[in-house]
């Protein structure tokens, strides 16, 4: 518990507090908020070592104090204690999740990306009829920039909308855009 707040301690009563947003009182919610949210921040911060983190941390534990209020009883504990340790298992949870978590550069992805679409789609069929099929157009593809495949593989194989390909290869939506139209063109003039 910090020093500060712990001077301050008999002038709040965060069980009443909590008590009072579980009957849907927002000014308990906003009371707790002022005393103990730079606190909360600091032990957030500790855990995630990353201050944007640490304030998305403490944001969805008040959203978790807010919507779980009624299930806290105090028979079981103190309140500020249970507030407390919401806060540090948002925490260690997004920990856990980062570790779980791996992150592939934009050029990487959309590699990624392209080539799975493009060994999913090889491999669902008869090879001679799809090369009949193709004539140029998998030869065209495999000239295209990897991004640019990539976005084209999962909007017309993959029949995604250009925010979702966005989402997939991480891009801004006018670029995803771009990059469809410029690898259609791209397409017909293989094509001819």
């Amino acid at each position: 518990m910090p020093a500060a707040a712990a001077l301050n301690d008999d002038a709040f009563d965060h069980d009443a507090a909590l008590q009072a947003c579980a009957r849907g009182d927002s000014e308990a919610l906003r009371r707790i908020y002022e005393r103990e949210s730079r606190y909360l921040l600091g032990v957030a911060l500790r855990i995630v070592r990353d201050r944007a983190t640490a304030e998305d941390v403490l944001h969805d534990a008040f959203v978790t104090i807010w919507s779980r209020a009624s299930s806290f009883d105090a028979g079981r504990g103190a309140g500020r204690g249970w507030i407390y340790s919401l806060v540090r298992h948002a925490a260690l949870n997004r920990v856990r999740d980062g570790a779980r978590e791996t992150v592939l550069d934009e050029p990487a992805a959309a590699y990624q990306d392209a080539q799975s679409a493009l060994a999913a789609w090889q491999d669902s069929g008869d090879e001679l009829a799809r090369h009949a099929a193709l004539g140029r157009l998998g030869h065209c593809l495999d000239g295209l920039e990897p991004a640019r495949r990539a976005c084209l593989l999962h909007a017309y194989v993959d029949g995604c909308t250009h925010s979702e390909i966005a989402a997939r290869v991480q891009a801004p939506l006018g670029t995803v855009k771009a990059w469809i139209q410029r690898g259609l063109r791209a397409l017909r003039e293989c094509m001819q």
